[in-house]
Protein backbone atom coordinates (compact mmCIF):
# COMPACT_ATOMS: atom_id res chain seq x y z
CA UNK A 1 0.00 0.00 0.00
CA UNK A 2 2.88 2.08 0.94
CA UNK A 3 4.60 1.75 -2.55
CA UNK A 4 1.21 2.56 -4.50
CA UNK A 5 0.88 6.14 -2.61
CA UNK A 6 3.76 8.18 -4.90
CA UNK A 7 2.07 6.89 -7.97
CA UNK A 8 -1.16 8.39 -6.41
CA UNK A 9 0.16 11.81 -5.83
CA UNK A 10 1.53 11.70 -9.19
CA UNK A 11 -1.38 11.44 -10.92
CA UNK A 12 -3.26 13.66 -8.71
CA UNK A 13 -0.92 16.03 -9.60
CA UNK A 14 -0.65 15.53 -13.38
CA UNK A 15 -4.47 15.48 -13.61
CA UNK A 16 -4.58 19.34 -11.70
CA UNK A 17 -1.75 20.34 -14.04
CA UNK A 18 -4.05 19.48 -17.10
CA UNK A 19 -6.90 20.80 -15.75
CA UNK A 20 -4.83 24.10 -14.63
CA UNK A 21 -3.66 24.26 -17.84
CA UNK A 22 -7.54 23.60 -19.53
CA UNK A 23 -8.85 26.51 -18.06
CA UNK A 24 -6.55 29.23 -17.94
CA UNK A 25 -6.45 31.97 -19.99
CA UNK A 26 -3.38 34.20 -19.76
CA UNK A 27 -0.08 32.61 -20.98
CA UNK A 28 2.07 33.62 -18.61
CA UNK A 29 -0.41 32.76 -15.95
CA UNK A 30 -0.58 29.19 -17.62
CA UNK A 31 3.28 28.91 -18.16
CA UNK A 32 4.04 29.71 -14.39
CA UNK A 33 1.53 27.56 -13.23
CA UNK A 34 3.06 24.46 -15.61
CA UNK A 35 6.62 24.89 -14.01
CA UNK A 36 5.03 25.63 -10.61
CA UNK A 37 3.16 22.12 -10.61
CA UNK A 38 6.44 20.68 -12.88
CA UNK A 39 8.67 21.35 -10.05
CA UNK A 40 6.79 19.81 -7.39
CA UNK A 41 5.70 16.88 -9.53
CA UNK A 42 9.37 16.37 -10.27
CA UNK A 43 10.97 17.31 -6.17
CA UNK A 44 8.00 14.66 -5.25
CA UNK A 45 9.13 12.00 -7.60
CA UNK A 46 12.58 12.36 -6.83
CA UNK A 47 11.95 12.32 -2.85
CA UNK A 48 10.25 9.54 -3.83
CA UNK A 49 12.89 7.84 -5.55
CA UNK A 50 10.73 6.85 -8.97
CA UNK A 51 12.44 5.33 -11.55
CA UNK A 52 14.72 7.49 -13.84
CA UNK A 53 12.42 6.21 -17.16
CA UNK A 54 9.09 7.42 -15.59
CA UNK A 55 11.09 11.05 -15.04
CA UNK A 56 12.12 11.41 -18.73
CA UNK A 57 8.65 10.18 -19.52
CA UNK A 58 6.82 13.20 -18.03
CA UNK A 59 9.79 15.75 -18.52
CA UNK A 60 9.33 15.33 -22.08
CA UNK A 61 5.42 15.63 -22.07
CA UNK A 62 6.01 18.83 -19.43
CA UNK A 63 8.18 20.33 -22.54
CA UNK A 64 5.97 19.36 -25.65
CA UNK A 65 3.10 21.21 -23.67
CA UNK A 66 4.55 24.40 -22.51
CA UNK A 67 5.92 24.43 -26.45
CA UNK A 68 2.26 24.12 -27.63
CA UNK A 69 1.46 27.43 -25.33
CA UNK A 70 3.85 28.87 -26.45
CA UNK A 71 3.14 28.66 -30.20
CA UNK A 72 -0.40 29.06 -29.79
CA UNK A 73 -2.01 31.56 -32.30
CA UNK A 74 -3.85 34.13 -29.90
CA UNK A 75 -6.98 34.53 -32.22
CA UNK A 76 -6.80 30.69 -30.83
CA UNK A 77 -6.24 30.90 -27.22
CA UNK A 78 -9.11 34.02 -26.48
CA UNK A 79 -12.30 34.35 -28.45
CA UNK A 80 -14.29 37.27 -26.99
CA UNK A 81 -17.33 36.59 -24.99
CA UNK A 82 -20.68 37.63 -27.69
CA UNK A 83 -22.04 41.34 -26.76
CA UNK A 84 -25.05 41.29 -24.34
CA UNK A 85 -27.40 42.45 -27.44
CA UNK A 86 -26.71 39.87 -29.68
CA UNK A 87 -29.08 37.66 -26.89
CA UNK A 88 -32.45 39.94 -27.49
CA UNK A 89 -32.07 41.56 -30.90
CA UNK A 90 -34.18 40.91 -31.75
CA UNK A 91 -36.34 39.56 -28.78
CA UNK A 92 -39.95 39.30 -30.17
CA UNK A 93 -41.08 40.19 -34.12
CA UNK A 94 -44.55 40.86 -34.54
CA UNK A 95 -46.32 38.33 -36.62
CA UNK A 96 -49.42 40.28 -36.63
CA UNK A 97 -50.64 42.60 -38.83
CA UNK A 98 -51.67 45.32 -36.42
CA UNK A 99 -49.17 45.96 -33.35
CA UNK A 100 -49.51 48.11 -30.25
CA UNK A 101 -46.37 50.42 -29.79
CA UNK A 102 -45.56 50.24 -25.96
CA UNK A 103 -46.27 52.91 -23.85
CA UNK A 104 -48.46 54.91 -26.56
CA UNK A 105 -52.24 54.76 -27.83
CA UNK A 106 -50.37 53.91 -31.40
CA UNK A 107 -50.45 51.15 -33.82
CA UNK A 108 -47.99 50.35 -36.09
CA UNK A 109 -48.42 48.42 -39.48
CA UNK A 110 -45.58 48.15 -41.50
CA UNK A 111 -41.85 48.90 -42.01
CA UNK A 112 -40.27 49.43 -45.19
CA UNK A 113 -37.38 50.79 -46.82
CA UNK A 114 -37.85 53.75 -48.49
CA UNK A 115 -34.73 56.37 -49.45
CA UNK A 116 -36.56 58.19 -51.91
CA UNK A 117 -37.02 61.56 -48.97
CA UNK A 118 -33.66 63.17 -48.13
CA UNK A 119 -32.08 62.51 -45.26
CA UNK A 120 -34.21 59.35 -44.41
CA UNK A 121 -33.93 55.31 -45.13
CA UNK A 122 -36.68 53.62 -42.86
CA UNK A 123 -40.66 54.24 -43.06
CA UNK A 124 -43.12 52.95 -40.41
CA UNK A 125 -46.31 53.03 -41.68
CA UNK A 126 -49.02 53.24 -38.30
CA UNK A 127 -52.13 54.27 -36.93
CA UNK A 128 -51.83 56.88 -34.57
CA UNK A 129 -54.05 59.19 -32.07
CA UNK A 130 -54.16 62.97 -33.29
CA UNK A 131 -54.23 63.97 -29.58
CA UNK A 132 -51.10 61.80 -27.99
CA UNK A 133 -48.17 62.58 -30.89
CA UNK A 134 -45.17 62.61 -28.60
CA UNK A 135 -41.18 62.31 -29.68
CA UNK A 136 -40.20 58.87 -30.68
CA UNK A 137 -36.77 57.58 -31.45
CA UNK A 138 -35.67 54.68 -33.87
CA UNK A 139 -33.82 51.51 -32.23
CA UNK A 140 -32.51 49.03 -35.10
CA UNK A 141 -31.21 45.44 -35.04
CA UNK A 142 -28.16 45.16 -36.99
CA UNK A 143 -26.87 41.89 -37.85
CA UNK A 144 -27.64 40.43 -34.09
CA UNK A 145 -26.18 43.79 -32.26
CA UNK A 146 -28.24 47.18 -31.01
CA UNK A 147 -27.97 49.98 -33.34
CA UNK A 148 -27.44 53.68 -31.42
CA UNK A 149 -31.12 55.11 -31.02
CA UNK A 150 -31.59 58.28 -34.06
CA UNK A 151 -34.88 60.33 -33.92
CA UNK A 152 -37.71 60.79 -36.06
CA UNK A 153 -39.67 62.48 -38.30
CA UNK A 154 -43.74 62.10 -37.49
CA UNK A 155 -45.95 62.80 -40.60
CA UNK A 156 -49.49 62.49 -40.11
CA UNK A 157 -51.40 62.15 -43.52
CA UNK A 158 -54.05 65.40 -43.99
CA UNK A 159 -56.54 63.48 -44.67
CA UNK A 160 -58.56 61.93 -41.48
CA UNK A 161 -62.18 62.83 -41.44
CA UNK A 162 -62.38 63.88 -38.40
CA UNK A 163 -61.64 60.97 -36.87
CA UNK A 164 -59.35 60.45 -33.71
CA UNK A 165 -57.16 57.98 -35.55
CA UNK A 166 -54.98 59.04 -38.44
CA UNK A 167 -52.44 57.16 -41.05
CA UNK A 168 -49.18 58.32 -39.91
CA UNK A 169 -45.61 57.44 -41.37
CA UNK A 170 -42.81 57.59 -38.86
CA UNK A 171 -38.88 58.48 -41.02
CA UNK A 172 -35.73 57.75 -39.69
CA UNK A 173 -32.29 57.29 -40.75
CA UNK A 174 -30.40 54.23 -40.52
CA UNK A 175 -27.02 54.77 -37.90
CA UNK A 176 -23.72 54.13 -39.80
CA UNK A 177 -22.12 50.55 -39.43
CA UNK A 178 -25.46 48.98 -39.39
CA UNK A 179 -26.98 46.33 -41.93
CA UNK A 180 -30.87 46.57 -40.16
CA UNK A 181 -32.86 43.78 -40.18
CA UNK A 182 -35.65 44.80 -37.39
CA UNK A 183 -36.89 48.17 -36.29
CA UNK A 184 -39.04 49.07 -33.07
CA UNK A 185 -39.91 52.53 -31.59
CA UNK A 186 -38.56 53.71 -28.16
CA UNK A 187 -40.36 56.79 -26.18
CA UNK A 188 -36.80 57.33 -25.09
CA UNK A 189 -33.72 57.97 -26.47
CA UNK A 190 -31.74 55.61 -23.92
CA UNK A 191 -33.65 53.42 -22.57
CA UNK A 192 -32.98 50.37 -19.99
CA UNK A 193 -32.21 47.04 -20.94
CA UNK A 194 -35.72 45.75 -19.65
CA UNK A 195 -37.61 48.40 -21.57
CA UNK A 196 -35.64 47.01 -24.82
CA UNK A 197 -36.49 43.43 -23.90
CA UNK A 198 -39.95 43.78 -23.74
CA UNK A 199 -40.40 45.97 -27.20
CA UNK A 200 -41.62 44.28 -30.31
CA UNK A 201 -39.59 44.34 -33.41
CA UNK A 202 -40.81 44.68 -37.15
CA UNK A 203 -39.20 43.08 -40.24
CA UNK A 204 -37.91 45.87 -42.33
CA UNK A 205 -39.28 45.16 -45.81
CA UNK A 206 -38.77 46.14 -49.53
CA UNK A 207 -34.75 46.12 -48.86
CA UNK A 208 -32.23 46.08 -51.62
CA UNK A 209 -30.69 42.88 -52.30
CA UNK A 210 -26.82 43.70 -53.43
CA UNK A 211 -26.91 43.01 -57.39
CA UNK A 212 -30.84 43.09 -57.27
CA UNK A 213 -31.55 46.65 -57.49
CA UNK A 214 -32.75 46.84 -61.14
CA UNK A 215 -34.18 42.93 -60.93
CA UNK A 216 -37.39 42.03 -62.81
CA UNK A 217 -40.55 43.02 -61.21
CA UNK A 218 -42.68 39.57 -59.88
CA UNK A 219 -46.12 41.38 -60.76
CA UNK A 220 -46.98 43.38 -63.88
CA UNK A 221 -50.41 44.83 -62.01
CA UNK A 222 -51.90 44.41 -58.81
CA UNK A 223 -55.23 44.99 -57.48
CA UNK A 224 -55.41 46.58 -53.95
CA UNK A 225 -58.84 46.23 -52.10
CA UNK A 226 -59.93 47.67 -48.99
CA UNK A 227 -61.56 46.54 -46.59
CA UNK A 228 -63.61 43.58 -46.28
CA UNK A 229 -65.73 43.62 -42.85
CA UNK A 230 -68.89 42.22 -41.72
CA UNK A 231 -70.65 39.66 -42.86
CA UNK A 232 -70.20 40.62 -46.15
CA UNK A 233 -70.94 37.68 -48.56
CA UNK A 234 -71.38 38.69 -52.05
CA UNK A 235 -69.55 35.87 -53.66
CA UNK A 236 -70.72 36.45 -57.33
CA UNK A 237 -69.96 39.62 -57.42
CA UNK A 238 -66.50 39.16 -55.99
CA UNK A 239 -66.35 35.92 -58.42
CA UNK A 240 -67.02 38.10 -61.73
CA UNK A 241 -64.94 41.35 -60.44
CA UNK A 242 -61.87 38.86 -59.87
CA UNK A 243 -62.47 36.51 -62.77
CA UNK A 244 -62.67 40.01 -65.42
CA UNK A 245 -59.36 41.55 -63.72
CA UNK A 246 -57.60 38.21 -64.36
CA UNK A 247 -58.74 38.65 -68.17
CA UNK A 248 -57.21 42.45 -68.17
CA UNK A 249 -54.44 41.41 -67.57
CA UNK A 250 -53.61 41.50 -63.15
CA UNK A 251 -51.26 39.59 -61.31
CA UNK A 252 -51.92 40.24 -58.11
CA UNK A 253 -55.18 41.25 -55.77
CA UNK A 254 -54.85 42.23 -52.17
CA UNK A 255 -57.57 42.12 -50.04
CA UNK A 256 -57.53 43.07 -46.10
CA UNK A 257 -59.79 41.06 -44.63
CA UNK A 258 -61.55 41.98 -40.94
CA UNK A 259 -64.20 39.60 -41.74
CA UNK A 260 -66.40 38.28 -44.31
CA UNK A 261 -69.08 36.00 -44.96
CA UNK A 262 -68.30 31.80 -45.16
CA UNK A 263 -69.53 31.69 -48.77
CA UNK A 264 -67.20 34.64 -49.98
CA UNK A 265 -64.39 33.21 -47.59
CA UNK A 266 -64.77 29.57 -49.17
CA UNK A 267 -64.50 31.74 -52.91
CA UNK A 268 -61.30 33.44 -51.86
CA UNK A 269 -59.50 30.83 -50.00
CA UNK A 270 -59.63 29.43 -53.52
CA UNK A 271 -58.07 32.22 -55.43
CA UNK A 272 -55.40 32.11 -52.22
CA UNK A 273 -54.38 28.54 -52.97
CA UNK A 274 -53.83 28.79 -56.72
CA UNK A 275 -51.81 32.20 -56.18
CA UNK A 276 -54.17 35.60 -57.22
CA UNK A 277 -55.12 36.69 -54.25
CA UNK A 278 -53.36 37.82 -51.04
CA UNK A 279 -55.54 37.62 -48.14
CA UNK A 280 -53.90 40.09 -45.60
CA UNK A 281 -55.20 39.62 -41.92
CA UNK A 282 -56.98 42.90 -40.78
CA UNK A 283 -58.28 42.86 -37.25
CA UNK A 284 -58.72 46.78 -36.25
CA UNK A 285 -61.88 45.78 -34.19
CA UNK A 286 -59.48 43.99 -31.97
CA UNK A 287 -57.51 47.22 -31.40
CA UNK A 288 -60.20 50.01 -31.92
CA UNK A 289 -63.96 50.80 -33.01
CA UNK A 290 -64.28 51.22 -36.76
CA UNK A 291 -66.21 53.32 -37.97
CA UNK A 292 -68.06 51.48 -41.08
CA UNK A 293 -68.39 55.11 -42.77
CA UNK A 294 -66.29 57.67 -43.85
CA UNK A 295 -67.31 60.75 -41.92
CA UNK A 296 -67.02 61.11 -37.89
CA UNK A 297 -69.28 63.92 -37.59
CA UNK A 298 -72.09 61.50 -39.02
CA UNK A 299 -70.93 57.50 -38.12
CA UNK A 300 -68.67 58.13 -35.06
CA UNK A 301 -65.81 55.82 -33.93
CA UNK A 302 -62.03 55.81 -34.10
CA UNK A 303 -60.98 55.54 -37.39
CA UNK A 304 -62.16 55.88 -41.15
CA UNK A 305 -63.96 53.10 -42.61
CA UNK A 306 -61.74 50.37 -41.12
CA UNK A 307 -58.66 51.80 -41.60
CA UNK A 308 -59.41 51.88 -45.31
CA UNK A 309 -56.67 54.69 -45.79
CA UNK A 310 -54.13 53.03 -43.76
CA UNK A 311 -54.48 49.76 -45.95
CA UNK A 312 -53.97 51.58 -48.96
CA UNK A 313 -51.00 53.25 -48.29
CA UNK A 314 -49.66 49.83 -46.82
CA UNK A 315 -50.54 48.29 -50.46
CA UNK A 316 -49.04 50.56 -52.01
CA UNK A 317 -45.51 49.87 -50.28
CA UNK A 318 -46.24 46.27 -49.92
CA UNK A 319 -46.06 46.18 -53.61
CA UNK A 320 -42.90 48.77 -54.79
CA UNK A 321 -40.56 46.28 -55.31
CA UNK A 322 -43.09 43.97 -56.55
CA UNK A 323 -45.11 45.50 -59.18
CA UNK A 324 -45.36 47.36 -61.79
CA UNK A 325 -48.69 49.19 -61.54
CA UNK A 326 -51.52 49.01 -58.63
CA UNK A 327 -54.73 49.70 -59.20
CA UNK A 328 -56.51 51.15 -56.16
CA UNK A 329 -60.49 50.68 -55.80
CA UNK A 330 -63.48 48.68 -54.29
CA UNK A 331 -64.74 45.21 -54.96
CA UNK A 332 -67.72 46.64 -56.75
CA UNK A 333 -65.54 49.10 -59.32
CA UNK A 334 -63.71 47.24 -62.13
CA UNK A 335 -61.19 49.61 -64.27
CA UNK A 336 -61.81 49.42 -67.43
CA UNK A 337 -60.13 50.49 -70.67
CA UNK A 338 -62.83 51.28 -73.55
CA UNK A 339 -60.15 51.47 -76.26
CA UNK A 340 -58.39 48.24 -75.28
CA UNK A 341 -58.55 45.23 -74.65
CA UNK A 342 -56.43 44.83 -71.41
CA UNK A 343 -54.20 46.95 -69.24
CA UNK A 344 -51.28 46.71 -70.12
CA UNK A 345 -51.87 47.74 -74.11
CA UNK A 346 -53.92 50.98 -72.04
CA UNK A 347 -50.93 51.97 -69.72
CA UNK A 348 -48.29 51.62 -73.03
CA UNK A 349 -50.00 53.82 -75.02
CA UNK A 350 -50.77 56.61 -71.56
CA UNK A 351 -46.85 56.17 -70.49
CA UNK A 352 -45.97 56.91 -74.12
CA UNK A 353 -47.82 59.80 -74.17
CA UNK A 354 -47.20 60.91 -70.75
CA UNK A 355 -43.62 59.85 -69.91
CA UNK A 356 -43.12 61.63 -66.77
CA UNK A 357 -46.63 60.46 -65.33
CA UNK A 358 -47.02 58.58 -62.26
CA UNK A 359 -50.65 58.51 -61.00
CA UNK A 360 -53.62 58.27 -63.71
CA UNK A 361 -56.94 59.22 -62.18
CA UNK A 362 -59.46 56.73 -63.56
CA UNK A 363 -63.64 58.77 -63.58
CA UNK A 364 -66.01 56.72 -61.52
CA UNK A 365 -69.45 55.94 -63.27
CA UNK A 366 -72.08 54.11 -61.43
CA UNK A 367 -74.05 51.02 -62.99
CA UNK A 368 -77.04 51.14 -60.92
CA UNK A 369 -78.87 48.00 -60.58
CA UNK A 370 -82.35 48.51 -61.75
CA UNK A 371 -83.44 48.72 -64.27
CA UNK A 372 -82.74 45.84 -65.77
CA UNK A 373 -84.54 44.16 -68.34
CA UNK A 374 -84.21 40.56 -69.51
CA UNK A 375 -86.49 40.50 -72.23
CA UNK A 376 -84.52 43.28 -74.78
CA UNK A 377 -81.16 42.39 -73.58
CA UNK A 378 -81.15 38.39 -73.66
CA UNK A 379 -80.89 36.42 -71.24
CA UNK A 380 -77.78 36.24 -69.12
CA UNK A 381 -76.90 32.86 -66.34
CA UNK A 382 -78.46 33.34 -63.09
CA UNK A 383 -75.98 31.24 -61.41
CA UNK A 384 -79.02 29.83 -58.93
CA UNK A 385 -78.26 29.59 -55.42
CA UNK A 386 -75.00 31.56 -55.38
CA UNK A 387 -75.41 35.09 -52.96
CA UNK A 388 -74.64 38.27 -54.57
CA UNK A 389 -76.28 39.87 -57.60
CA UNK A 390 -74.70 39.68 -61.09
CA UNK A 391 -72.97 42.93 -62.35
CA UNK A 392 -73.68 41.48 -65.78
CA UNK A 393 -77.28 42.68 -65.78
CA UNK A 394 -75.53 46.47 -65.02
CA UNK A 395 -75.83 47.83 -68.06
CA UNK A 396 -77.32 51.30 -67.49
CA UNK A 397 -74.53 53.88 -66.82
CA UNK A 398 -74.99 57.19 -65.06
CA UNK A 399 -73.48 60.17 -66.73
CA UNK A 400 -71.35 62.47 -63.50
CA UNK A 401 -71.99 65.81 -63.01
CA UNK A 402 -69.19 67.72 -63.18
CA UNK A 403 -69.91 71.24 -62.05
CA UNK A 404 -69.57 69.46 -59.08
CA UNK A 405 -66.87 66.76 -56.86
CA UNK A 406 -66.80 63.71 -58.48
CA UNK A 407 -64.58 61.09 -57.49
CA UNK A 408 -61.68 59.31 -59.33
CA UNK A 409 -59.74 55.90 -58.48
CA UNK A 410 -56.10 55.73 -59.35
CA UNK A 411 -53.99 53.80 -61.43
CA UNK A 412 -50.64 54.45 -60.21
CA UNK A 413 -46.59 53.64 -60.46
CA UNK A 414 -45.94 52.64 -56.59
CA UNK A 415 -42.78 54.27 -56.40
CA UNK A 416 -44.50 57.33 -57.61
CA UNK A 417 -46.18 57.64 -54.39
CA UNK A 418 -45.25 58.70 -50.94
CA UNK A 419 -49.16 59.16 -49.50
CA UNK A 420 -51.93 58.56 -50.72
CA UNK A 421 -55.76 59.22 -49.81
CA UNK A 422 -59.34 57.45 -51.16
CA UNK A 423 -59.28 59.35 -54.58
CA UNK A 424 -56.34 60.98 -54.72
CA UNK A 425 -52.85 61.38 -53.41
CA UNK A 426 -51.83 62.90 -51.49
CA UNK A 427 -47.65 63.25 -52.12
CA UNK A 428 -45.77 62.20 -54.58
CA UNK A 429 -42.67 62.25 -57.26
CA UNK A 430 -43.44 62.99 -60.70
CA UNK A 431 -46.90 64.75 -62.43
CA UNK A 432 -50.32 63.56 -62.61
CA UNK A 433 -52.96 63.12 -65.35
CA UNK A 434 -56.63 62.25 -65.61
CA UNK A 435 -57.49 60.11 -67.92
CA UNK A 436 -60.55 60.52 -70.20
CA UNK A 437 -63.65 58.01 -69.78
CA UNK A 438 -63.71 57.41 -73.38
CA UNK A 439 -60.48 55.70 -72.97
CA UNK A 440 -60.45 54.05 -69.50
CA UNK A 441 -63.45 54.55 -66.90
CA UNK A 442 -64.76 52.93 -63.80
CA UNK A 443 -67.37 50.33 -63.98
CA UNK A 444 -69.10 51.13 -60.68
CA UNK A 445 -71.89 48.60 -60.20
CA UNK A 446 -72.98 49.54 -55.74
CA UNK A 447 -75.24 46.96 -53.98
CA UNK A 448 -77.24 50.22 -53.68
CA UNK A 449 -77.62 53.59 -55.31
CA UNK A 450 -79.15 57.21 -52.94
CA UNK A 451 -80.94 58.09 -55.78
CA UNK A 452 -82.69 56.02 -58.70
CA UNK A 453 -82.51 58.60 -62.20
CA UNK A 454 -85.26 57.38 -64.73
CA UNK A 455 -83.55 55.57 -67.54
CA UNK A 456 -83.69 58.15 -69.72
CA UNK A 457 -81.19 59.56 -68.14
CA UNK A 458 -78.96 56.78 -67.93
CA UNK A 459 -76.58 55.81 -70.92
CA UNK A 460 -76.33 52.04 -71.88
CA UNK A 461 -72.79 50.80 -71.37
CA UNK A 462 -72.41 46.54 -72.31
CA UNK A 463 -68.26 46.86 -72.22
CA UNK A 464 -68.93 44.01 -70.00
CA UNK A 465 -70.66 42.02 -72.30
CA UNK A 466 -67.46 42.36 -74.70
CA UNK A 467 -65.54 39.47 -72.74
CA UNK A 468 -69.27 37.41 -72.01
CA UNK A 469 -67.66 34.07 -73.88
CA UNK A 470 -64.13 34.05 -71.51
CA UNK A 471 -65.88 35.83 -67.95
CA UNK A 472 -69.12 32.76 -68.22
CA UNK A 473 -67.44 30.12 -68.27
CA UNK A 474 -64.46 30.82 -66.17
CA UNK A 475 -66.88 32.12 -62.90
CA UNK A 476 -68.85 28.63 -63.66
CA UNK A 477 -65.51 27.08 -63.04
CA UNK A 478 -64.92 29.35 -59.47
CA UNK A 479 -67.94 28.49 -58.01
CA UNK A 480 -68.13 24.90 -58.90
CA UNK A 481 -64.82 24.79 -57.50
CA UNK A 482 -65.81 26.70 -54.01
Amino acid sequence: MTEGKPQTETVSAFTLFLQSFATGSNIRKRTRTVFQLGINVVCGWMAKELTRKFFFLFAATLVFLIFITVRTPRIYRSIPKPRWAAKICPFCISEETITPLNNTKHLLISAFMDQRVNGFDIRIIGLFRRDSIQPLYCLFCCEGHLSTTTPTNILQHSDNFGFPFVTTDVMCQIPQDCTPSHVTLLTQTEPDRQRIFNQTWLPIRNKKSEGNEGGKLQFNFTVCISNLFGDYNNVLQYAQTLEMYRMLGVDRVVIYNTSCGPDLNRLLQSYVQEGFVEMVPWPIDKHLNPSSGWLFSKYGGDVHYFGQLTTLNECIYRSMDRSRYVLLNDIDEIIMPYQHNNLMSLMNMLQQQHPKTGVFLIENHIFPKKPFEESKRGPLPRWRGVSGFNILEHIYREEPDRKIYHPHKLIIQPKSVEQTSVHEVLKMFGQMFKVPPDICRIIHSPISTPTQRPVEQLHVDTRLWDFKDQLLPAVTKILMIC
